[in-house]
């Protein structure tokens, strides 16, 4: 087992009953309802750090903070980008408050504030490897990690086998294959190598059901 191994990670998926995060034209706000929204801030609180991707950046403008009551506290996630070739906006709303730490492949030729850039190996694609961020993290304290991202991501996360946890809420609609789905190709040639997960607990969440699953 490698020492990435020993990290507890979570990917959070908010979808469509058909497994959509978004329509064909991105829009995506809001699928889930605010219970479902209220929770996922709770799960932020009880992580070490929470990941997400350039393209959720520059798509969104997320802060990615905790904020279960509304409000952020003073003790907050790491936030952590994984960002290839360097293309956060320098006025990004995360960069501001809580640290973070931002993973490329690129020479970094820009400075981002406070946020703390962090050059990595690559995968066979060119991107920032995922197996090399965890155990980064790792080395850094990290014990708990949230992806919260987009379809790519959530892919690479699963295709490495060390997503230990996934909490799914799906809201009672249907948006249909042109819609945007929750992870990207797998690569798989036969079922018997799908990755598999198994249901811990169901239960309603406002008008969502909300889903967690552990690695099989």
């Amino acid at each position: 087992m490698t020492a990435a191994q020993t990290l507890r990670v979570t990917l959070k998926l908010a979808t469509s009953l058909d497994g959509r995060i978004a329509l064909a034209n991105g829009q995506s706000k809001w699928i889930t309802g605010p219970e479902a929204r209220g929770q996922v801030h709770r799960i932020r609180a009880e992580h070490d750090a929470i990941l997400t991707g350039i393209g959720t950046v520059l798509a969104d403008d997320p802060q990615l903070t905790a904020r279960p009551d509304g409000v952020a506290s003073g003790d907050q996630p790491r936030r952590v980008v994984l960002d290839s070739h360097l293309r956060m906006p320098a006025d990004a709303a995360m960069l501001t408050g809580a640290p973070v730490w931002v993973f490329h492949v690129a020479e970094a030729s820009i400075g981002l504030g406070a946020a703390e850039l962090i050059q990595t190996e690559a995968d066979a694609f060119g991107h920032v490897c995922f197996k090399a961020v965890l155990q980064t993290l790792l080395e850094r304290g990290v014990q708990s990690l949230m992806i919260e991202a987009g379809a790519e991501i959530a892919g690479s996360a699963i295709r490495s086998g060390l997503v230990t946890h996934i909490e799914w809420f799906r809201a009672p609609m249907l948006i249909g294959a042109e819609g945007r789905a929750c992870i990207a190709g797998l690569g798989l040639e036969e079922l018997s190598l799908a990755p598999t997960f198994q249901r811990t607990s169901v239960r309603a969440c406002g008008a969502d059901l909300w889903e967690t699953y552990q690695r099989g």
